[in-house]
């Protein structure tokens, strides 16, 4: 998770977005610069009858600042803080996100190796028994179906084993992407027992009540603060809209002045307003007033979305964390030792041929259903953990 955040690519993406909108909101909050404008020329006059009475320059020298109407500056810099809490948002739900991606796809490796060592196991045992009975003289039918009949489980749990192997490579390549490293990059995880009765303890902790979820996801889950945040803007430029009906206005001092028949300088103070200056501004106000009613449905809207989300994902959780409960500690490691009891029994000639099968199978594919239930339990669990903001794996109430 350390190394995730502190290489991951896409997280630059997040931090310079942040960037991105402080400048806008040094941008919103700047006066407009002054204007400066200057005319050089000539000038000619001409008495009644058209002779010249003399020829000189003219010129005209002016600086003006736009000057924008009351309160409309300070309602861009709160239009622009809304953007930059809206980019820290995305950057702290990215952050959470990230972690737990992490999490899920190291738990997915220890699991799919887990699965893998299992499934090696039983192919292992079944290609040993195979060798040692193809060697053996043939006596009979019943000896050769049973041979069949291994080849045909050996098959299945080399598969079995393929696929474990091929989960557990696909997880280490998403977990590398992750952290920003090669996909090929090697990565060995700390040997985990992931059915032990100590690592379900510390993994699959109690949560709070459901109402209580619902009150954290009020204050901290990104989509709906993000919704809250976007209708404070839209009022925001609603205001701004009503505002901007009022123009701004251009003022300043100008000098102008000419030599021809005489040396003439005038100078004054220059005033621009545009017109009409009564414009109601009418369609920007309908357009930030239904922008803003849309905001608002779409706040109402997220949350029964994130209400019916946290009710199923803490449902199911519960549901798969009291199931895990319930069964032994020491249930995988019993069906191991039934199944390699069966192994040396079924060499002993003491078992038939079905019931050393039917063992080996059932080992793995209880092995299976055990741990792809861990596999459902943990993503719920992120799953609310990204819903309501907050870190679940340090306990609660269930």
């Amino acid at each position: 998770m350390a190394e995730a955040l502190r290489r991951n690519p896409e997280l630059q993406f997040y931090v310079t977005g942040i960037a991105a909108a402080h400048g806008e909101r040094r941008t919103a909050a700047r006066w407009a610069y002054p204007d400066l404008s200057t005319n050089v020329g000539a000038i000619h006059y001409n008495d009644l009858n058209g002779n010249s009475l003399g020829t000189g320059p003219a010129w005209s020298l002016s600086v003006t600042q736009r000057f924008e109407y009351p309160g409309r500056i300070a309602l861009r810099k709160a239009i622009a803080d809304r953007e930059i809490a809206l980019a820290e948002l995305g950057l702290d739900n990215f952050r959470l996100a990230l972690t737990n991606k992490v999490r899920f796809a190291a738990h997915r490796i220890l699991i799919a190796q887990q699965k893998a060592e299992a499934a090696r196991d039983v192919s292992g045992r079944l290609a040993d028994l195979l060798s040692v009975l193809e060697q053996r003289p043939p006596a009979g039918v019943v000896p050769m179906i049973d041979i069949r009949i291994i080849q045909a489980s050996t098959i299945v749990q080399e598969r079995r084993l393929a696929e474990s192997e091929r989960d557990a490579a696909l997880a280490s390549y998403e977990l590398n992407q992750l952290r920003g490293a090669d996909l090929s990059a090697p990565l060995a995880l700390a040997k985990t027992d992931v059915d032990s009765s100590t690592w379900l303890k510390a993994s699959f902790v109690g949560i709070p009540e459901t109402p209580v979820l619902l009150t954290w996801a009020r204050a901290r889950n990104f989509d709906f603060r993000t919704r809250i945040v976007e209708l404070e803007q839209q009022g925001y430029k609603v205001r701004l809209a009503l505002n901007e009906r009022w123009p701004s206005f251009t003022v300043g001092p100008y000098t102008r002045g000419e030599r021809a028949i005489d040396a003439q300088v005038e100078g004054g103070v220059a005033f621009a307003v545009p017109l009409p200056f009564w414009n109601a501004n009418r369609g920007n106000v309908d357009t930030a007033k239904a922008r803003q009613e849309q905001a608002r449905v779409s706040l109402t809207t997220t949350w029964r979305e994130i209400e019916k989300k946290i009710v199923a994902a803490a449902n199911a959780y519960r549901i798969q964390r009291e199931r895990l409960q319930q069964r032994q500690p020491e249930a995988l490691r019993q069906l191991r030792e039934a199944a390699i009891l069966a192994d040396e029994n079924y060499r002993a000639s003491a078992l038939p041929i079905a019931t050393y099968i039917e063992l080996q199978k059932e080992y793995l594919d209880a092995t299976d259903a055990l741990l792809s239930a861990q596999a459902d339990a943990l993503a719920s669990r992120d799953e609310l953990e990204l819903l309501t903001g907050t870190r679940l794996t340090k306990g609660g109430t269930n």
